[in-house]
């Protein structure tokens, strides 16, 4: 979030939380990209905050609800409030459960893998309108082409990510396979390692797409506690989603700290990649 809106943000946030008779004296940033995620004391409550704009707030209250309901590992909002998104000062605020995180350590592939499966299942009941992933590799491709929103991109390096995401995409298209509600982006900065065991969060790029899609997001070894996993289907999917993510840090507007370091980091992944693959990107 520009560095400007924060002090609104956090003010909008508590003032949200007092209204609703829940005590708060104090906020602490813990996360501070396209939205801002607070810890609200004393009354610890988790709240996130994104302008009006976004739009995506109320589809991901909705959606962690009937996941929740249906046993999924998710985080729930906060019961003391009424689920649902509040607008104050041009933001919209929601109140979710915060969870105490366990004792940092590194969360074990087959755990990762078993509660991304239960993810998975759940989602298959549910019938909600979702984009496709291969929206979200449109607006990369329409992101690459604009000189204008990527106006540190490199001609090779844009060249580059547009045959690759454009030829990943194709491949994927042409393997065919299931397809499902997927969350979109299930990496290990949205899952929570809590006292509750995993649990997902941020469900505002969910779409429709293989299960392969999702595990190309998490780490590589969870891959091989997933059941039934396409491994061609999935090393082609790294490559895209590491085109796609490389993509959004050379975005004029990118908040991720770090995230031109990242981009140049990635550029060199993708280069590596395909080298070692023996892959053709301009079919």
């Amino acid at each position: 979030m520009q560095a400007s809106a924060v002090a609104r943000a956090v003010a909008a946030a508590m003032s949200t939380a007092s209204a609703l008779d829940l005590t708060v004296d104090d906020a602490i940033v813990l996360h501070d990209s396209n939205k801002l995620t607070l810890r609200l004391l004393p009354c610890d409550v988790l709240a996130r905050v994104a302008p009006v704009t976004h739009q995506v707030a109320r589809f991901e209250v909705e959606l962690a609800q009937r996941l929740a309901e249906s046993g999924c590992p998710v985080a729930v909002p906060d019961p003391r409030a009424e689920p649902r998104v509040h607008e104050r000062d041009g933001f919209e605020v929601t109140l979710w459960t915060y969870y105490e995180p366990v004792t940092p350590r590194a969360v074990p592939p087959a755990d990762y893998a078993d509660a991304l499966a239960r993810l998975h299942a759940g989602m298959r009941e549910l019938d909600v309108p979702t984009p496709h992933f291969t929206d979200r590799v449109e607006q990369a491709q329409q992101l690459v082409a604009s000189r204008d929103r990527t106006p540190g991109l490199a001609d090779a390096d844009r060249e580059l990510l547009d045959e690759t995401l454009g030829s990943m995409r194709r491949v994927i298209g042409e393997r065919g396979g299931a397809e499902q509600l997927l969350h979109g982006e299930p990496h290990p900065g949205n899952v929570l390692t809590t006292t509750n065991g995993l649990l997902f969060i941020d469900f505002e790029t969910c779409c429709r797409g293989p299960v392969e899609f999702d595990l190309a997001h998490a780490p590589e070894e969870v891959s091989e506690h997933y059941p039934g996993v396409d491994q061609e289907l999935l090393r082609v999917c790294r490559i895209l989603v590491l085109a796609m993510i490389t993509t959004w840090r050379w975005d004029r507007g990118d908040q991720l700290p770090n995230g031109r370091r990242l981009g140049t980091e990635w550029l060199s992944r993708i280069r590596a990649t395909l080298g070692r693959e023996g892959l053709d990107t301009r079919g």
